[in-house]
């Protein structure tokens, strides 16, 4: 497993898009092996589950991972600098974003940015780098207007798995003005429909009461005219949030209060329509 990483992670560190589109695919298959269940054709003919001769695959359920050995020992591997591929990915999304946009560079983008959002989930101690400001700062960055909206989705997507369980993240996230990149996003009129949408979906998340991961060894351009300011958006990387507690859903309310106007509906319809499978109260 260690020369696959090793392999990929040559590949992601390169300035050629075809050699980082070669690493990218090779963790993609990498995560899949670990993540998938791939049925042999003699099961599948019994139970019916096999399609135009290809097996049908399945995916296993996370909390099932932490008994499987090669998932085990990706996990451990994780744990350490030199193989962790969350920030290998940040590393590549760093030099990606330098480069001017192109076609082929934005779909780069948005294939390392799933990689992210699918690794953070199979190792929720990757989040803790975006407690730090040049990560969250990165994530932020990927919101411009200028972005095409395929990144802007996938970034938020990627964010609420950075938030995910981690108050110290949010507080971060609040600190380099996060909510007023996503607001200042969803007001804006050149962003598309879709992202607005994907911002309204994270919105409904953020607010959300917040729940910190008790870590253990075995588990597993708006229309408001508003921007960030330079300072927020150049972080130092040793320059994370000391705030860890937790904040209320009125809190943040209030937070949000700042940058949009419907907050109080947003609420409302969280408390009626429990998206997330947990009641406000």
């Amino acid at each position: 497993m260690e020369s696959l990483l090793s392999l990929s992670f040559d590949y992601l560190s390169s300035n050629d898009g075809v050699k980082i589109r070669k690493g990218l695919r090779q963790l993609d298959g990498l995560l899949a092996q670990i993540c998938i269940f791939r049925t042999s054709p003699a099961t599948d003919r019994q139970s019916s589950v096999i399609e135009n001769g290809i097996p049908k695959q399945s995916t296993k359920e996370l909390s099932s991972l932490k008994d499987d050995p090669a998932f085990r020992e990706f996990f451990k591997l994780q744990e350490g600098f030199e193989w962790n591929v969350a920030i290998r990915l940040i590393s590549c999304l760093e030099r990606l974003l330098s480069k001017s946009s192109t076609g082929q560079n934005d779909l780069l983008l948005v294939s390392t940015l799933d990689l992210l959002h699918g690794i953070l989930l199979i190792h929720p101690p990757s989040r803790s780098l975006f407690a730090r400001e040049i990560y969250m700062n990165l994530l932020l960055d990927l919101l411009d207007p200028t972005c095409c909206p395929a990144i802007q989705s996938s970034t938020l997507l990627s964010l609420v798995t950075a938030l995910l369980s981690e108050p110290k993240n949010t507080r971060c996230f609040e600190e380099v003005d996060g909510l007023l990149t996503v607001t200042s996003l969803f007001k804006s009129r050149g962003t598309s429909r879709e992202v607005k949408m994907k911002v309204v979906e994270f919105l409904y998340f953020y607010l959300m009461p917040e729940t910190p991961v008790v870590a253990n060894g075995a588990g597993v351009g708006g229309g408001g005219g508003l921007h960030r300011s330079p300072s927020k958006r150049l972080g130092n990387a040793a320059n994370g949030v000391g705030e860890t507690g937790t904040k209320t859903t009125e809190e943040k309310q209030g937070l949000l209060g700042r940058y949009l106007s419907n907050v109080e509906d947003l609420v409302e319809d969280l408390r009626e329509s429990a998206p997330f499978g947990a009641s406000l109260g």
